[in-house]
């Protein structure tokens, strides 16, 4: 007869089976939907370019049937690890220095590790934390893909370095499943510069619908111009204001309104202040979750202007067109495909303000331009996802 001991081994044998055959159609379950971890330096409440992209399709990709987490971090010290917002999960993760966007997170390591992840999604290549999720993903044995985002820097320093910060990320951007482009200039830059094949590229362009504003609302300033975009000396800004004084004489009632934040703001008020038209322009940032105020703004503009040294697909562009917008942009990057479609006006980036002055009236006078067909957050989010569903077959 069996031991006492032999029996109660037995018996625990015996529950934990019945256990494990108990949890395994919990587990299948669970695991039906891929586990899709989105890795950024910022995301929700901290908005821009990239981090608007994420908000608009994190939701839409949990809607289409994949569990999606957003791994991001905090140089604050002041955001909750972890929260949810319409359903997705947000863990946050500490980040150094505090006082610079490098964003070393090594907390990013031991969280992809340490998680059953599917596919693990960097948004973004210009911080330090992309690289920290290919390293990892990699040594884990997940397949990873990337969205570049890519952009301009304030820093001259850091711009002159992008082309040695692609070639030391070159071994681990040619092992992604994907490489994901935001526009076909993008996909054929870094196709390029990278030495990869085209293959290994997908464009998904960004989305940019507004919410839809009641008559009153919508009614323009003829004399009124935008300008959209952190406020960072690339982006432009500045170049709008030096074209005002070459403006009020046929526009005797002309006014800037430049909707951002950021470091820049001091020396764009002293330029106005230099040149006499303090009084035209008015900067401020509008909430990143306030789509109603930027849609309201934007509509009440007579043109929508982002004369930047560099974007690869603005969200704000697309916004404005989807608004039927005059839009003037400078010649370069991203920016001149809108113009190459007939979607707006472009002018050369080193154009003097009287130039810039010129061609602000000119886009101005024009024919509102046609109602474009412009890609909504829903198809980006829908390629998204088959891109995610390639790579799992794959």
């Amino acid at each position: 007869m069996p031991s006492s001991a032999a029996r109660g081994s037995a018996a625990s044998t015996a529950t934990r089976t019945r256990d494990r055959s108990r949890r395994a159609p919990q587990a299948a379950q669970r695991t039906a939907r891929p586990r899709i971890l989105m890795v950024s330096a910022n995301a929700y409440p901290v908005m821009g370019g990239v981090e608007t992209h994420i908000y608009e399709v994190a939701p839409r990709l949990l809607r289409a049937g994949f569990d999606i987490t957003i791994l991001t971090t905090d140089r604050s010290g002041t955001l909750a690890r972890g929260e949810e917002f319409q359903g997705v999960s947000v863990v946050r993760i500490p980040a150094w220095p505090r006082s610079r966007d490098y964003h070393l997170a090594p907390g990013i390591l031991r969280t992809i590790k340490r998680g059953r992840w599917d596919i693990v999604h960097c948004q973004g290549y210009h911080t330090l934390v992309p690289p920290l999720a290919m390293l990892a993903s990699l040594r884990a044995g997940i397949p990873y893909t990337l969205t570049f985002h890519s952009g301009g820097h304030g820093s001259q320093v850091r711009t002159m370095a992008r082309p040695l910060q692609r070639m030391l990320m070159r071994p681990l951007l040619a092992r992604a499943a994907k490489l994901i482009a935001v526009a076909d200039f993008e996909r054929e830059f870094f196709a390029r510069h990278l030495k990869l094949p085209a293959d290994r590229f997908v464009t998904i362009p960004n989305g940019g619908e507004m919410p839809t504003l009641d008559q009153a609302d919508a009614v323009a300033d003829p004399s009124l111009i935008v300008s959209v975009g952190r406020l960072e000396r690339y982006k432009g800004h500045h170049r709008v204001i030096a074209a005002l004084p070459h403006l009020i004489g046929d526009m005797p009632d002309v006014h800037l309104r430049i909707a951002g934040s950021g470091p820049y703001e001091p020396q764009l008020r002293r330029l106005a202040h230099r040149l006499g038209v303090q009084d035209r322009v008015e900067i401020g940032s509008i909430p990143p979750t306030d789509r109603m105020g930027m849609a309201t703004l934007m509509s009440r503009a007579a043109l929508v202007t982002l004369l930047s040294d560099y974007e690869a697909h603005p969200v704000a562009v697309t916004e404005a067109l989807g608004l039927r917008k005059r839009v003037l942009v400078a010649d370069t990057s991203g920016l001149s495909e809108f113009a190459q479609r007939g979607f707006a006006t472009a002018i050369p980036l080193r154009s003097t303000a009287a130039q810039t002055a010129r061609a602000i009236l000119a886009a101005m006078a024009a024919p509102l331009p046609a109602q474009p067909h412009l890609p909504t957050w829903d198809d980006c989010a829908e390629q998204l996802a088959e891109a995610y569903r390639g790579i799992l077959r794959s």
